[in-house]
């Protein structure tokens, strides 16, 4: 291979992956390059292959950076450090370092940002979807993404950081209570991982939902207290059922279609709390005078803030196994067919990690 290109994963339209030569990225006064080891494939990285181009700019520029077209993806990695640019600190991050990186783009004159509530700022943008990711032997961050792990983190553990701030996010958000029950609909990797987190906050009961059998089967062996198929009948009352009448405290969306909005809101008790996770494709509808009555409250949630240094203790700590969710680790020139055709059409996949290292 040549010593100035390197081999990556280019999206150029939907169901158009292509694994091919491209230049190594060069690094600016505030950024930093990182050699990647693990990278994981997202949903939204799957709702891009599919459906998209949705977020990445293939006819505009993005505005914070000038990015458009052929998109190298990824933005759930780990690696090592190999350059800097002049005006980052050295005591922040160097050369060796084991990172993940936090994949948001940063608007400096957003009024969010401001605020410190910069995954609200806009326009929105990430590494791997407005910016190229980590599908690559190297990627090129900002230096306020990078966050460094302890030796004792695998760089597979690293890979899973990401989607682990999505969950412990959401859980945080939710206000769960030692003690209380949240109900999961959706154990894909973000469900699991909420299972996880809602079960390091000290959640009592937990109960996932889905219609996959052996996604089922994982959210029981990684410790919910309930598993119920989607396709069953009255799922909001066996819920109440299994809550002595009064359904639970809390409940995630991490599906985002209508049937598992309604039944959600519906499986709450009184004065409980829906956090929505998952990016609804269509609108759904809802009855708001049941809510004001129920004093149900319902949040959205947008990726994460201020947490990537928490996550990594928990995973450092064991009290999130985020590892047990991967459940295959292939070569970049097979992620197309091991990868997101796999995803897109095997149920029992969950979260597939590319190991850049081994091409």
């Amino acid at each position: 291979m040549s010593t100035v290109t390197m081999k990556a994963a280019r999206y150029y339209a939907a169901k158009d992956i292509r694994v091919e030569e491209t230049s190594i990225p060069s690094v600016n006064k505030n950024q930093v390059k990182i050699e990647v080891k693990y990278v994981g494939i997202c949903g939204s990285d799957l709702h891009e292959y599919l459906h998209g181009p949705i977020i990445i700019p293939m006819k505009e520029p993005h505005p914070l950076n000038g990015h458009c077209g052929v998109t190298i993806m990824g933005h759930e990695f780990s690696g090592v450090v190999v350059q800097v640019g002049d005006n980052v600190h050295r005591d922040n991050v160097k050369i060796g370092d084991r990172v993940v990186v936090e994949p948001i783009f940063r608007n400096p004159d957003s009024f969010y940002t401001m605020k410190g509530e910069y995954n609200l700022s806009e326009p929105i943008g990430g590494i791997g979807l407005t910016g190229n990711g980590g599908f690559a032997k190297y990627v090129v961050v900002e230096d306020y993404m990078v966050h460094k792990i302890p030796d004792s983190i695998t760089f597979e553990q690293g890979a899973l950081v990401e989607p682990a701030a999505v969950a412990v996010y959401a859980v945080k958000t939710s206000g769960l209570q030692l003690g209380e029950t949240c109900v999961i609909f959706g154990a894909g990797p973000i469900g699991l991982l909420c299972l996880q987190a809602a079960m390091a906050a000290g959640a009592a009961r937990t109960i996932v939902v889905d219609i996959a059998e052996k996604r089922l089967e994982k959210a029981r062996e990684l410790g919910a207290t309930l598993i119920i198929n989607g396709k069953e009948e009255n799922i909001s009352q066996q819920i109440k059922n299994y809550t002595d009448g009064l359904g639970a405290n809390v409940y995630f969306d991490a599906a985002g279609v209508q049937s598992t909005f309604t039944t959600g809101i519906a499986s709450l008790r009184k004065g409980g709390r829906a956090i929505l996770i998952a990016l609804f494709g269509k609108p759904v509808t809802l009855n708001a005078f049941d809510l004001v009555l129920r004093e149900i409250t319902i949040k959205g949630i947008a990726a994460y803030r201020h947490i990537f240094p928490e996550v990594i203790k928990l995973i450092d700590g064991k009290q999130m196994d985020v590892e047990r969710i991967i459940t295959k680790k292939i070569k970049l020139d097979d992620i197309v067919k091991a990868g997101f055709e796999a995803l897109a059409s095997d149920p029992s996949e969950i979260k597939i990690l590319i190991d850049i290292a081994s091409n």
